[in-house]
């Protein structure tokens, strides 16, 4: 096991796309799974598995490309610095990141029956408020939210 952990950070350097994938993916299906528990009903894997496919396929790599430009494009630490990438970030990226995400959702309701989202109809609405609060992105840790 020692040799397993002391080989993980060199494996991370070398391979810092795949590394980045698989853990975005991860995280974010823990978090479903996590959202799911504590909503208290049954775990839906199924919708956990579309989460992790959506992640994989496009949330993972496109943050790593994203994040990748932006920091090739404006270079520093500097709070100017990153204010201008997190400004960019929000204008340019959080849109493209919230249409994936609405076109991902559009294809789940697409495949359900009204009888499947009667029970749940606040669900979308919820989902909707939540992706809008978090593209502020760093706005949060100024701001209440009354909902």
């Amino acid at each position: 096991m020692a040799g397993w952990w002391r080989a993980l950070p060199r494996a991370v350097r070398r391979y810092p796309w795949p590394t980045n994938v698989l853990l975005y993916t991860a995280l974010f299906s823990a978090g479903d799974a996590l959202q799911q528990r504590l909503r208290g009903g049954p775990a839906d894997w199924q919708q956990t598995r579309r989460v992790a496919t959506v992640a994989v396929a496009f949330h993972a790599n496109f943050n790593y490309v994203w994040l990748r430009l932006l920091e090739r494009a404006m270079p520093g630490r500097a709070p100017r610095a990153v204010l201008a990438k997190v400004l960019c970030d929000q204008a340019l990226g959080g849109p493209v990141a919230i249409s994936a995400f609405y076109a991902e959702w559009s294809d789940v309701l697409a495949f359900c029956t009204a009888g499947q989202l009667q029970p749940c109809s606040c669900s979308l609405e919820n989902s909707l408020h939540w992706t809008l609060w978090f593209s502020v992105g760093h706005l949060p840790l100024l701001l209440t939210t009354g909902w």
